[in-house]
């Protein structure tokens, strides 16, 4: 008989993945159903939670299939969501609102107001969720304001894995893992904070209920089986966020070690055995289980911006890359090879989307600094890919004082395809940076977190059986030099316009339509 199968499934912010595993973390299947993400305008970003529902029940179904899975053969479903996301539904569960994701904007000025007169920091202290417009607390203030009427009409607040589960069981759970990351949990008793149910002005009945990441779901509303390929009675695991379980997919849960992650957006995050508050209000603490929660600090402008970087800047090169058969990202990256390290000077800033960790500010903005006429276009293309990994550095900075210096650097995420980048984080890191050959690491983090929760191991440190072999790059000594060099430079800048971040985004607001 063949072994038992797992499947982990990760709702991301462009895209929702299923991976069919084996017992021993080999990858039998997988399958990935993408989705837009609606921006209107530059505040809004918005998704239609039905077709990530869809997604979610397509993605599972084609693993079973191309798996050649028999339903009984598998042993439970476990889940990994992004964070951050409000769906406001009625009294039988329709929508109505979209899916307002972490990256929408809307909420700022609430933002500014619950770090400067409400309170927020102390708020933040037991909640372990930085300020900004991505929180749902937030969030749920802007609506209020914003849209009264829907507002009070509104039967509940959920996130969209929230809104998967209540389709799929009919019932309102959240876990530990994303309530943590809503503002609104109180970190030292894990349930809702009176003061900031207050501040959204709801109260806990409009909010799902709490569980344990380890909580498991069976019975599947009629018809929901067949859709998926499985039986009513198999076992549905909550899981946790995107973040945390991308650390336990690495491996990286054992104090000092970091993990470092690039996908769309970026964070960097270790594992401690308590929960860990920055008094400076940097970065983030969110749960994993009652033993494990993660600190650090997710970053807006990831691969996103090599992407824009393709389509705004690289026509040519993509042409180019067509006629060859060959991505256009290894063209690209190619070209940014050829240039030294740290760009000859040239120096990006990498907050096209404002920014959250460190500086959390939802108005700060990009900028290339320190250009001459003797820069090219490769120099721009090289610099990009640096500013970003500058970025996750000033992050694991603040980090370090609550910390120390890691002991381990874990690198994951789309970026770390890229034998140019994993060397570059390696460089301004200026430390060894290992790479796990899997690079479904949120969905293997749900797997192990399924086991874990259904008796098939009594620790979540089976997971170093199951990442496979690495890649390990180490600094070199010449280009660790030249970023220390510019470190300081990159620091200085993005202190020194912090007002006229303000300014600019103001006037952006006002008069760009």
């Amino acid at each position: 008989m063949n072994p038992p199968y797992m499947i982990g499934v990760d709702i991301g912010t462009t895209s929702t993945k299923a991976i069919l595993f084996q017992e021993n973390g080999r990858i039998i299947a997988g399958a990935d159903e993408g989705y837009p993400l609606h921006k209107p305008s530059p505040a809004i970003a918005e998704q239609d939670p039905e077709q990530i529902l869809h997604a979610v029940i397509n993605t599972i179904s084609k693993v079973v299939h191309q798996g050649g899975a028999r339903p009984e053969q598998i042993n439970f479903v476990s889940f990994s969501s992004a964070m951050h996301s409000v769906i406001a539904v009625d009294q039988e569960g329709n929508p109505l609102t979209p899916c307002i994701t972490w990256a929408d904007n809307r909420s700022a000025e609430c933002a500014r107001r619950l770090k400067n007169e409400l309170n927020g920091h102390e708020l933040y202290l037991r909640t372990g969720t930085p300020i900004h417009p991505m929180s749902p607390i937030t969030k749920l203030m802007w609506l209020r304001e914003d849209q009264p009427e829907l507002f009070h009409r509104a039967y509940k607040f959920i996130s969209i894995k929230e809104y998967v589960f209540a389709k799929l069981f009919g019932e309102y759970v959240v876990d530990h893992s994303i309530a943590s990351s809503t503002g609104m949990l109180n970190l030292v008793n894990l349930d809702w904070d009176a003061e900031a149910l207050e501040i959204a002005g709801i109260t806990e009945e409009r909010l799902s209920r709490l569980v344990p990441t380890t909580y498991v779901l069976q019975g599947l509303l009629p018809g929901k089986a067949e859709e998926l390929g499985l039986l009513p009675t198999t076992k549905f695991v909550i899981g946790a966020t995107d973040g945390v379980l991308s650390n336990l997919g690495v491996g990286a849960i054992k104090p000092g070690v970091v993990a470092a992650t690039i996908g769309t957006s970026g964070a960097i995050r270790t594992v401690v055995d308590r929960p860990v508050i920055d008094p400076k209000g940097r970065i983030f603490c969110y749960a994993l289980t009652e033993n494990h929660w993660v600190i650090g600090g997710p970053v807006n402008n990831g691969g996103m911006l090599f992407r824009w970087v393709r389509d705004e800047f690289a026509a040519s090169e993509v042409e180019t890359a067509k006629r060859l058969g060959i991505d256009p990202y290894d063209v690209l990256t190619r070209i940014a090879e050829q240039v030294s390290p740290g760009s000859d000077g040239l120096l990006f800033h990498p907050y096209l989307t404002g920014e959250r960790a460190p500086l959390w500010n939802p108005d700060a903005r990009g900028s290339f600094f320190g250009l001459t006429m003797s820069h090219r276009k490769e120099h721009m293309i090289r610099s990009v890919l640096e500013g970003v990994i500058f970025n996750l550095y000033t992050v694991l900075l603040a980090m370090e004082e609550q910390i120390g210096r890691p002991k381990q650097i874990l690198a994951t995420g789309g970026f770390a395809r890229s034998a140019l980048w994993r060397q570059m984080m390696a460089d301004i890191f200026d430390q060894e940076v290992v790479v796990p050959e899997s690079f479904e690491s949120s969905c293997l983090g749900a797997v192990v977190l399924g086991m874990y929760a259904t008796g098939m191991t009594d620790t979540l440190e089976v997971v170093f059986d199951m990442i496979g072999s690495t890649h390990k790059h180490e600094p070199i000594e010449e280009h660790a030099t030249v970023y220390k060099h510019l470190l300081p430079i990159y620091i200085s800048v993005y202190r020194n316009l912090e007002s006229q971040y303000e300014a600019i985004a103001k006037f952006q607001r006002d008069f760009v339509k």
